[in-house]
């Protein structure tokens, strides 16, 4: 099973291309994800590269900077290519299936939380409550 799931702050905005023929849209970005490190007590992060096709790339290019956090789904790749040197060069990335928008950058020291449709009003004013008796369960 190859599954991975990251929760991560953007290192750099994203970048958008278009592939050649076909026009898929493809975003790469590197996501840093916090980690422990057990024998200094320091918090650390990984640096991880993430690629995004189609609706969700362009969405993610649109949407997303330097510093907002987001949680990605999907598979580890690992693919060669031949560098312009003539080196062959080996990449591993995450290939993201589901992306989902946590919250923007840091402004001013405090963390912008996401929008929450809860949050806007007062729903205790319409709560009834129902009394049904004794319930079996």
């Amino acid at each position: 099973m190859n599954k991975v799931v990251l929760i991560g702050r953007l290192t750099k905005d994203p970048e958008l291309r278009f592939t050649p023929g076909s026009g898929a849209a493809v975003t790469t970005l590197t996501l840093a994800v916090d980690k422990y490190n057990t024998k200094t007590g320091q918090k650390e992060a990984d640096f991880v590269p993430v690629v995004v096709w189609n609706k969700q790339a362009e969405s993610t290019a649109n949407y997303m900077q330097k510093g907002s956090q987001m949680a990605i789904s999907g598979r580890i790749q690992t693919r060669s290519y031949e560098a312009k040197d003539g080196t062959k060069r080996y990449v591993t990335e995450v290939v993201a299936t589901e992306v989902q928008f946590l919250g923007d950058k840091k402004q001013n020291g405090v963390q912008n939380e996401p929008y929450n449709a809860f949050n806007e009003g007062n729903f205790n004013d319409d709560i009834t409550p129902v009394d049904d008796g004794d319930q079996p369960f």
